[in-house]
């Protein structure tokens, strides 16, 4: 199993956890991968073996500038050699030197393809994955608005009620000032 698959399933038991844990879990903010999980069990077009991954790293190579300005030079000394008369093993039509661009020619594309095609599978999986997280970013901003919209409507009703207490103490209060008047004026007139 390549590393990059064993990640993927290590990063798998991640994905168990709930959604509201999810966010506040320490583990799984640092596990930025988590969403690339469910897309683990999807092989590359041909694997992840040995093979595979050389030719995608010599297909990378064909278009560096080291293996133009290198395939230029030894095409320089092929022909110079060919033509200023120090060894006559490839004469002037060169069917050697084209036999060799054939056959470069004949692997190279389809190892180009080849690394097209997996740099597609990859980027799919990524958009796959970016999709995922842009879908988790929305579902949570909605649980978000859901939670501070029953906040508000709890304040709203702390605040009636906080009004309606406001509303008593203020009866009571003149209550007890009526009451405290009456009594002390009945304790007044008796003397």
């Amino acid at each position: 199993m390549a590393p990059a698959a064993s990640r993927l399933d290590a990063m798998e038991g991640s994905l168990q956890i709930p959604a509201m844990e999810k966010e506040s879990t320490p583990a799984a903010l640092k596990n930025h991968l988590r969403f690339h999980a469910p897309h683990g069990h999807l092989a590359p077009v041909f694997g992840n073996d040995w093979f595979a991954h050389k030719a995608e790293a010599f297909a990378r190579f064909f278009g560096t500038p080291a293996f133009l300005v290198g395939q230029t030079v030894i095409v320089a000394v092929w022909i110079a050699l060919n033509s200023a008369g120090v060894f006559h093993f490839d004469i002037y039509p060169f069917i050697l030197l084209n036999l060799a661009f054939s056959l470069q020619a004949a692997y190279a594309a389809p190892l180009i393809l080849l690394a097209q095609t997996r740099q597609a599978d990859r980027d799919k999986a990524h958009a796959d994955a970016d999709a995922l997280h842009r879908e988790d970013l929305a579902n949570a901003a909605e649980q978000r608005q859901t939670l501070a919209a029953a906040q508000a409507e709890q304040i709203l009703e702390l605040i009636r009620q906080n009004t309606e207490l406001t509303r008593i103490t203020k009866a009571m209060s003149e209550r007890i000032q009526t009451l405290t008047e009456e009594v002390h004026r009945r304790m007044t007139s008796k003397d």
